[in-house]
């Protein structure tokens, strides 16, 4: 059997791959007000040398790139080849910027060649994340800085918790490791500040980041419903827990996401609650 990251990462350049770039705006909409905190926590500034990992299409890369400005550069890094050529094409001429396909749990990159280490939830799929960080950290110059956003668990984001409690009698999902590689690997506050401790970073600051956010976008209200069921069968933990499922199955798990959708507030989104860690820090190296 393949190991667990090779499975990842052939899975990010197959199906997941596939679904995350058909969904990029609507994932970007979902996402704006967290990547936004991201960055203002960040505070990157005009000549800066930046690592952002999980880069995916270059959403938070070309932010990024605005602050540090033409004396700065940003290398965005992402394992989905889809992805990456995605955001190569999207790159403007003359920009400070690079993106480069590539694991950066083992990625070679150059030693205390960055200032900043940031990342708009792509740090939560390492299958040892206290190595990988390790080898993030090596990246850094002394005192340099790591801002990223990653989920808080599943039970405190109702775009996770509601749809999978409404087809709870219609599917039982197999039970999940919090702590497994995944979206919400880094829930506990515990576990996610003992692992960067434990890395090697220091100054390390944890704050609960919550919002209403916009899932699925349409014209109308009953279009956003729409819409915002779509993306739910196609991203996140309630496609995969469909993914295998009868077609009469996923009919009645389609009903009965959709009513408890219809329930929130919302014109032309389904507005939802997320809840994230925006998290800071510094190489203990300085």
């Amino acid at each position: 059997m393949p190991d667990a990251q090779a499975t990842s990462t052939h899975d990010w350049n197959g199906d997941s791959g596939k679904r995350w770039a058909a969904n990029l705006d609507r994932l970007d909409l979902m996402l704006q007000d967290f990547g936004d905190a991201a960055i203002v926590a960040a505070a990157a500034q005009p000549g800066e040398h930046i690592l952002d990992i999980g880069c995916g299409s270059g959403t938070s890369t070309f932010m990024l790139a605005d602050r540090v400005g033409p004396t700065g550069h940003v290398l965005g890094v992402d394992i989905s080849r889809q992805l990456v050529e995605l955001a190569r094409a999207a790159t403007p001429k003359a920009a400070p910027i690079e993106f480069h396909l590539a694991d950066a749990a083992t990625a070679d990159f150059p030693a205390e060649g960055f200032d900043l280490l940031f990342s708009r939830f792509g740090v939560m799929f390492f299958d040892d994340p206290v190595a990988a960080f390790a080898n993030m950290r090596a990246a850094l110059k002394p005192g340099g800085r790591v801002a990223f956003v990653c989920w808080r668990s599943a039970a405190e984001n109702d775009w996770v918790r509601l749809p999978m409690t409404a087809i709870r009698d219609i599917v039982q999902p197999a039970p999940a490791d919090p702590d497994a590689p995944g979206p919400f690997a880094f829930g506990n506050l515990y576990r996610l500040t003992d692992i960067l401790t434990t890395a090697g970073f220091a100054d390390i600051e944890v704050r609960p980041f919550d919002t209403r956010l916009a899932y699925g976008r349409s014209d109308t209200r009953d279009a956003a419903l729409d819409d915002a069921l779509d993306m739910a069968f196609q991203v996140g933990p309630l496609s995969r827990a469909l993914a295998d499922q009868p077609d009469e199955v996923r009919a009645r798990a389609a009903a009965a996401v959709r009513a408890v959708f219809a329930t929130l507030p919302g014109d032309t989104s389904v507005l939802i609650d997320g809840a994230a860690w925006i998290v800071t820090a510094r190489n203990r190296a300085a």
